[in-house]
C-alpha cells in the first residue's frame, strides 16, 4: 500500500510536469510577453526573412577582395542568425539574407554602409593632440582623417584586423558581476603594427598619468570619421589578440564589435535595396515537416509499447516530456530552426529512444538470468549507462567541434544536435527511470509486464567478413564511377545545387498577385529543366526565382529569353519587369573548408575519446573507419542518383556521422564487457559474435524508430525536403549495417594483427 501511494504521487508529478508544459505552451501563444512556440526562429528555407543588397564603391572590384568581403560579412551577420547567407550578385553586388527578422529597421541601421576603421594614437608622432573630449565625455577628432594619416598617427586600419567579437566574463567579486568586453583579433600583418601603436600610446599614457589630459595614452578607434571608442593603452601589446574593456553594457560591446568587423571589410559597401522575402522551400514546407514529425512520434511510441510493453509506455511518456523540453530549449536559447537543424532533432529523438532500447534490453537480460524485477531494473540502468554516455559524448564532441570550427548552417545544426543530445541523456537515464519507478510502485512489477527475452541466438557475423567487404566495395566503387560519369556528362562530379555553385536570379514583377510557388516552379522547370528556388517578396507583386542553371542573355534562343517569353505569354509580364543577374554560391570556398576541417577534427577527437575510454586503439580506429564507410556509401547515393548537393547535404552527412558512431559504441561496449568475463572455451571470434548478437535487437529497433520519422518526411514532404530525407534514410540503414557487420570484423582484424605482431 505504501508503494502504491508513492507510485500515485510519482505519476501525479509526471502528469503535472506534462500539464505545466502544456499550460506554458498555451500561455506563450496567447500572451505576447511570454516566450512561446511562435518565438522559435525559422530559417530562410522555412520562413524567409530580410534580404539586403549592397553594392561596392568600386565598379570592378578585385575578385579576391570581393570573396574575402563576402566571407567576413558572413561571419558578421551570423551574430543575428547562424543561418544567415551572404553571396555575390552580379559583378559588384553582395546580397545578405537574414532569417527570423522582427525589426528590419534596426538591423538595417546597425549594418548600414561599410567604410573603413582606423586606429589612431591620441597624441601622435606629429606632436599634435588628435583627440579632444567635450563636456559630455565624448571624444572627437581635432583634425581631418587625411591630416592624421599623412602625419603617420594612423598606424593600422581595417585591413589589418581579422575580426572582433563581443565577450563577457563572470566577476570574482561577492556580487559576481558580469563584465563585458570586445576581443580584437589581428592578422599577422596587423600584430606588428598594433605593437607599434600600443607602444606609442602607452608612452603618452604614463606621461599624462595623474593629469587631466585624458586624450593622452589613447588609441582611438575611428569609423566614418567619428571616434566610436577611445580606450587608453597602459602597455605595449605584442599579440594577435587584444581586449577592449570598460564600463560597457552588452549592447555597447556588441555595437563596437560590429563596427570594427564592418570596418575591417576589404571593400567598402553601400546599401542599395532591401526586401522581406518568403520561405525558400515554400509556405507549406513547415506544416509538412511538423505533421510528419507528429505522426512519427506517435508511431514511435506505439512501436515501443508493442515491443517493450510497460517500459515502452514509460518511454513514450518520457519522449513526450523530452519533446516538450526540446521545444522549451529552442525557445530559451533563441535557436533558428532550419531543415539542417531539423536533421539534428531527428537524430536526437532517435538517440533518446536508443537509450531506452539499450536499457530495456538490459532489464530483460537480467530478468532472464533469474533476477527480480526490481533488481533487474537497477542493474539494467547501471550496465547500460556506460554505452549511453560514451555514445552520446562522442556525438557531443562532434557537435562542439562543428559549432566552434564550422560556420553558417553547420553551426545551426550543431546547436540543435547538442541540445538534443543532452536532453536525450536526461530523458533516458533520469526521466524514464522516474516514470518506470512510478509504474513499478503502481503494481506493474511482474515479469510479464516487461516482456520475456528468449535465449540469444548467436550469429557468426565475422565469418562473412569477405561478403560484407565485397558489398561495401561495390557500393563505394559505384559512387566513384558515378563521379566519373557525372564529370564526363555534366562537367561536375556531383549535382551541385544553388548553394554550392551559384546560378541565376530572376526577379519578376507581376501586374497583379503572383501565382503560387508551385505553379512558378513547374513553369521554370519546363523551360530550364531544373527545379528553381522561388520566394515571394512581401508587400510587392514580385517573386525572386533562383536557379542553378547558368543562363545567358547573349542569344535570341537562350534559356533566359525562353523564360521571358513564357512569363509574358502566360502572365503578361514584359521584359522591363524582369531583372536577371548571376549569383554566387551561398556556401563559399572558405565555408566548405570550415566544414571539411570541422568533420576531420571531429573524427580525430572522437577517435582519441574512444581510445581513452576503451583503452584500446583497435576500438577507436574501427569505429572511425566504419563511420567513414557510411559517409562514402551515402556519398554514393548522391553521386549515382544525382541528388542535389546543397546545404542539406552537409547536414545529412553530419547526421550520419553522429548516428553511426553511436550505434558502433553500443556494440563495442558489449564486446569490452564480455572480454572481462571471457571463458577459456570462448575464442575472440566467439566474443565478437556473441556481443553483436546480444545487441542485435537494439540495432534493429533503434534503426526502426529513427527511420519512422524520416520515412514520414519522405511520404509527406515536398520534393526539396524529400531530396534531403532519402539520403538520410539510406544513411541510417547503412549506419546499422556497418555497426553490425563491419565494425566488429574490423576490430577483430586489428586485434589479431596486433597479437601476431606481439608473438613475433
Amino acid at each position: 500500500m505504501k508503494n502504491t501511494a508513492k507510485g500515485v504521487l510519482q505519476f501525479l508529478a509526471v502528469i503535472l510536469l506534462i500539464a505545466a508544459m502544456g499550460v506554458y505552451a498555451y500561455v506563450g501563444e496567447v500572451n505576447d510577453k511570454v516566450p512561446g512556440i511562435r518565438d522559435i526562429g525559422l530559417g530562410l528555407d522555412l520562413d524567409g526573412g530580410l534580404s539586403i543588397t549592397y553594392e561596392t564603391t568600386e565598379a570592378q572590384p578585385d575578385p579576391d577582395k570581393l570573396t574575402m568581403t563576402i566571407y567576413r560579412m558572413q561571419q558578421r551577420v551570423e551574430n543575428y542568425s547562424t543561418e544567415a547567407q551572404v553571396y555575390q550578385r552580379g559583378d559588384n553586388r553582395i546580397c545578405v539574407d537574414i532569417p527570423g527578422v522582427d525589426n528590419a529597421e534596426y538591423i538595417l541601421e546597425e549594418l548600414g554602409d561599410s567604410g573603413n576603421v582606423y586606429f589612431i594614437v591620441g597624441n601622435g608622432e606629429s606632436g599634435v593632440n588628435n583627440i579632444a573630449e567635450d563636456a559630455e565625455g565624448n571624444y572627437t577628432l581635432t583634425r581631418s582623417m587625411e591630416e592624421i594619416i599623412s602625419a603617420g598617427d594612423c598606424i593600422l586600419d581595417g585591413q589589418d584586423i581579422q575580426g572582433a567579437e563581443a565577450m563577457y566574463s563572470q566577476g570574482q567579486s561577492a556580487t559576481g558581476a558580469v563584465s563585458y568586453f570586445v576581443e580584437l583579433k589581428l592578422k599577422a600583418s596587423g600584430q606588428e603594427k598594433f605593437y607599434t601603436a600600443t607602444t606609442e600610446a602607452s608612452k603618452y599614457y604614463y606621461a599624462a598619468n595623474g593629469t587631466d589630459e585624458y586624450y593622452k595614452g589613447i588609441l582611438a578607434i575611428v569609423y566614418d570619421g567619428e571616434v566610436v571608442s577611445a580606450p587608453r593603452c597602459q602597455e605595449p601589446i605584442d599579440s594577435d589578440t587584444a581586449t577592449i574593456t570598460g564600463a560597457f553594457t552588452f549592447e555597447e560591446v556588441s555595437t563596437l564589435a560590429t563596427t570594427i568587423q564592418i570596418g575591417a571589410l576589404p571593400l567598402e559597401l553601400h546599401q542599395l535595396q532591401y526586401s522581406i522575402v518568403g520561405a525558400q522551400l515554400g509556405s507549406d514546407a513547415l506544416e509538412t515537416i511538423l505533421l510528419a514529425g507528429a505522426i512519427g512520434i506517435v508511431l514511435i511510441i506505439l512501436f515501443m509499447i508493442v515491443i517493450y510493453k510497460i517500459p515502452g509506455v514509460c518511454a513514450g511518456i518520457s519522449l513526450v516530456i523530452y519533446t516538450g523540453l526540446l521545444v522549451l530549449c529552442l525557445i530559451l536559447f533563441d535557436v533558428t530552426l532550419t531543415l539542417p537543424g531539423i536533421a539534428g532533432i531527428i537524430l536526437s529523438i532517435g538517440m533518446a529512444v536508443d537509450g531506452n532500447v539499450i536499457i530495456f534490453s538490459r532489464i530483460r537480460e537480467e530478468i532472464r538470468a533469474g533476477k527480480t524485477v526490481r533488481s533487474s531494473i537497477k542493474l539494467g540502468y547501471n550496465r547500460a549507462t556506460s554505452a549511453i554516455v560514451d555514445g552520446n559524448v562522442t556525438t557531443l564532441i562532434a557537435a562542439a567541434v562543428l559549432y566552434l570550427r564550422g560556420s553558417g548552417t553547420i553551426k545551426g545544426f550543431a546547436i540543435t544536435l547538442a541540445i538534443g543530445i543532452v536532453l536525450s541523456v536526461v530523458s533516458s537515464l533520469f526521466i524514464c527511470r522516474f516514470v518506470m519507478a512510478a509504474a513499478y510502485n503502481l503494481g506493474f512489477n511482474k515479469e510479464k509486464h516487461y516482456g520475456l527475452l528468449k535465449e540469444t541466438k548467436v550469429y557468426n557475423f565475422t565469418k562473412h567478413w569477405l561478403k560484407y567487404l565485397i558489398v561495401s566495395g561495390v557500393l563505394i566503387v559505384a559512387g566513384f564511377v558515378g563521379l566519373i560519369v557525372n564529370k564526363s556528362t555534366t562537367g561536375n562530379i556531383l549535382n551541385y545545387g544553388l548553394d554550392f555553385v551559384g546560378g541565376t536570379s530572376v526577379e519578376v514583377y507581376f501586374n497583379e498577385t503572383p501565382p503560387s510557388n508551385k505553379e512558378i516552379e513547374e513553369l521554370v522547370g519546363d523551360v530550364l529543366g531544373s527545379t528553381p528556388q522561388v520566394v515571394q517578396v512581401d508587400g510587392e507583386n514580385a517573386v525572386i526565382i533562383k536557379t542553378d542553371t547558368m543562363v545567358t542573355q547573349d542569344s535570341e534562343d537562350s534559356a533566359i529569353v525562353q523564360l521571358k517569353d513564357k512569363l509574358n505569354e502566360k502572365y503578361g509580364v514584359t521584359d522591363d519587369k524582369i531583372q536577371v543577374e548571376s549569383i554566387s554560391a551561398s556556401v563559399s570556398g572558405e565555408m566548405k573548408m570550415d566544414a571539411v576541417w570541422a568533420v576531420v577534427i571531429s573524427g580525430l577527437c572522437m577517435l582519441v575519446y574512444i581510445w581513452i575510454r576503451f583503452k584500446n586503439l583497435a576500438f577507436a580506429s574501427s569505429s572511425v573507419l566504419a563511420l567513414v564507410h557510411d559517409v562514402f556509401v551515402v556519398f554514393m547515393v548522391y553521386s549515382v542518383f544525382r541528388i542535389t548537393v546543397d546545404n542539406s547535404f552537409i547536414a545529412c552527412m553530419l547526421t550520419i556521422v553522429g548516428y553511426s558512431i553511436n550505434a558502433t559504441i553500443v556494440i563495442f561496449d558489449r564486446i569490452r564487457e564480455n572480454l572481462k568475463i571471457q571463458t577459456n572455451k570462448q575464442s575472440i571470434e566467439d566474443i565478437v559474435n556473441l556481443s553483436i548478437s546480444e545487441t542485435l535487437s537494439r540495432s534493429i529497433n533503434t534503426s526502426i524508430t529513427t527511420l519512422i520519422s524520416v520515412v514520414m518526411i519522405v511520404i509527406l514532404g515536398v520534393d526539396s525536403i524529400r531530396e534531403f530525407a532519402i539520403p538520410l534514410m539510406v544513411g541510417i540503414i547503412c549506419g546499422a549495417y556497418s555497426s553490425v557487420c563491419i565494425a566488429g570484423s574490423l576490430w577483430l582484424f586489428f586485434t589479431k594483427r596486433k597479437k601476431v605482431q606481439e608473438e613475433e
